[in-house]
């Protein structure tokens, strides 16, 4: 968050967050350990928490409000934030439990993913239907064409990679995770998140926000709050929401957060959409001036 440490909308969003959670999240992001905020109990809210003050800092900086909202896996809760469907107070905990039944859902080296580049989709489908053997094993995060991630029992996904790459694939590579994501594995979690989420109040979105399990939005909280669960054990079809909202006549999209990795899987899904990346206060003004233009 370097490139906006001079804006109060950050620093406030940080303190906010840190007086919820009782945790100086802001000292954890500049300072560290790296082991601590890498426990994904940290994780989350920390990304949570950054991806709302690039957007409160967006708009304390005149950016217009979107016409839809978008996020990827864990982002999708930052977006429903955005959007006012979820209170930040409540996102913060809730975020927190998420990662917590993630963990306990599944035992330290007993899952894993895999990223596989270079083969289409179907072609992974086939590989993890055929290296599951038994086991579970999932395209889990359709990410831009050509690019899938895999998950599932960490033997499944080893022997996953080794079909992939026998089938053409360019490189297959580990994720440094210790919880695989959007699969099966992941019910139990789902069930806890469900009766967590039973006791959050959710709101109307004040902007569609589109969800990664169905691709689609919703007014009703009771939907919402399904597709939260069904999120985490389905995967994230990133190539067909970018899709969609350019078919919605979307033309220019900018994402809330530290880095910009949604901005580059972005352009390779649909490169007539204009793709920014508010890594800092000076690149929110950038976009609202290609977008004033």
């Amino acid at each position: 968050m370097k490139g906006y440490r001079a804006l109060p909308a950050v620093r406030d969003t940080f303190a906010e967050a840190s007086e919820v959670l009782g945790l100086d999240l802001w000292r954890l992001v500049e300072e560290g350990p790296a082991e601590e905020l890498n426990l994904t109990m940290n994780t989350q809210p920390v990304m949570l928490a950054a991806g709302v003050a690039v957007y409160r800092a967006w708009m304390a900086l005149g950016g217009p409000v979107p016409v839809a909202m978008a996020g990827h896996s864990l982002g999708e809760y930052t977006a429903l934030t955005a959007a006012g469907a979820l209170s930040f107070g409540d996102a913060l905990p809730l975020v927190r439990f998420r990662a917590k039944v993630m963990q306990e859902a599944v035992a330290e080296g007993v899952g894993g993913m895999a990223a596989i580049l270079g083969l289409d989709d179907e072609a992974v489908r086939a590989v993890c239907s055929e290296a599951a053997q038994g086991e579970v094993l999932e395209a889990v995060n359709f990410n831009s064409p050509g690019q899938v991630v895999i998950a599932g029992h960490k033997g499944a996904v080893e022997r996953g990679m080794a079909l992939a790459k026998a089938r053409g694939a360019r490189r297959a590579l580990p994720l440094p995770v210790s919880v695989p994501s959007h699969c099966a594995l992941m019910r139990p979690a789902a069930e806890a998140l469900g009766r967590y989420l039973d006791s959050v109040t959710i709101a109307r979105p004040a902007v569609p926000v589109v969800h990664n399990a169905d691709v689609a939005s919703y007014d009703d909280p009771a939907r919402i709050r399904e597709a939260l669960v069904h999120q985490l054990f389905s995967p994230v079809r990133w190539v067909e929401t970018v899709r969609q909202l350019a078919g919605q006549g979307v033309t220019h999209m900018a994402e809330c957060g530290p880095g910009k990795v949604l901005a580059g899987l972005s352009k390779r899904i649909d490169d007539s959409v204009q793709m920014f990346a508010l890594v800092d206060a000076d690149a929110v003004e950038q976009v609202k001036a290609v977008m004033a233009g």
